[in-house]
């Protein structure tokens, strides 16, 4: 069944997150050989327009406003619903991330649709489209038919693969005006935590540290072998009640979902609460001076040592190979 997807790509930082990619690469699953419109909110994006359509978006919509520079849940509803309202889709697709999580369901709401949250993957069997997605903290997974209505569903980060970018795709970038009014909240100014590398929920590679890593310090060395593998550094709860590091690094059941390519748990024991949040990567890396550690039953490989040793090996034999590659 051709059917009309819309696709919010979402800007952080000054260019759009990976994410974007992957939902155009659900939603042309999702179409069915129909449209799939890009969509664009905020001020100053129009550029962005032409990368969407380069991985896969066959046209792009565009809401600017000064009002929108910043996002709130009633600017972006006001903004897409009014795209919603021209455009006339069978399908909406976000990334699960904050934005998604806060964006999806409200707009969902107002249409009366039902969502399927944080897919994880996508096919179509008989005619209809499955969606699959985890439950009960990642322990068991389901899979949903949409059988009415819009197909609205928001992607997980790393789970779709997105279409190869083609520097010679083109298609038509318009801008939509849409009035945004009555706005119950306003961002005077936004205070950002100072953070360096890649984005943990997008990151391909985590090292992640746990009690075991003993103080702020004991990171270090974490953040060296993440720097050496273009990754991203992350902690457990554990980690971050300790005040070894943010929270904004937490990982698990009350912190965030990753799925890497490669998970490197260090000094982590595997709480049921952080494996919620990283089990589903495609290779676990344990590193734990307890054989005994529950980290190393959802491990693929497992290195019992005291992780100021294992580490920095590590981290050389991984420069020796960039070195030679």
């Amino acid at each position: 069944m051709a059917r009309k997807v819309l696709v919010l790509g979402e800007v952080r930082d000054g260019s759009l997150r990976n994410v974007s990619f992957e939902a155009i690469g659900a939603a042309k699953l999702a179409a069915g050989g129909g449209e799939v419109v890009g969509v664009l909110i905020g001020e100053g994006i129009q550029s962005f327009g032409t990368e969407l359509v380069q991985y896969g978006a066959d046209r792009v919509v565009t809401v600017e406003d000064a009002k929108l520079a910043q996002y709130t849940s009633d600017g972006y509803s006001q903004a897409l619903l009014a795209v919603i309202d021209a455009e006339n889709p069978e399908g909406i697709f976000f990334g699960h991330t904050a934005l998604g999580k806060d964006l999806a369901p409200r707009i969902a709401s107002k249409l009366s649709s039902g969502l399927i949250s944080d897919v994880t993957s996508m096919e179509e069997t008989g005619g209809n489209l499955v969606f699959t997605r985890p439950i009960y903290s990642g322990k068991a997974f389901e899979k949903k038919i949409v059988t009415d209505g819009l197909v609205f569903a928001t992607i997980r980060p790393n789970n779709i693969s997105p279409l190869e970018k083609d520097e010679s795709r083109s298609g038509e970038v318009t801008a939509l005006q849409a009035e945004i009014k009555d706005l119950r909240t306003i961002i005077k100014d936004v205070v950002r935590k100072a953070s360096e590398g890649v984005d943990l929920s997008e990151a391909k590679v985590i090292i992640a540290g746990g009690r075991g890593v003993k103080s702020e310090d004991g990171f270090e060395p974490l953040k060296e072998l993440a720097d050496v593998l273009g990754g991203a550094v992350g902690a457990s709860r554990g980690a971050c009640d300790a005040d070894y590091c943010d929270y904004s690094l937490q990982i698990g059941q009350t912190g965030k979902v990753v799925t890497p390519d490669l998970y490197i748990a260090c000094g982590i024991s595997g709480a049921i609460q952080h494996l919620a949040g990283m089990s589903n990567s495609k290779v676990i890396v344990a590193i734990n001076k307890d054989p005994e550690a529950n980290i190393f039953k959802v491990a693929d490989y497992g290195i019992v040592g005291d992780l100021f040793e294992v580490v920095p090996l590590l981290t050389e034999e991984f420069k020796k190979l960039k070195v030679n590659a």
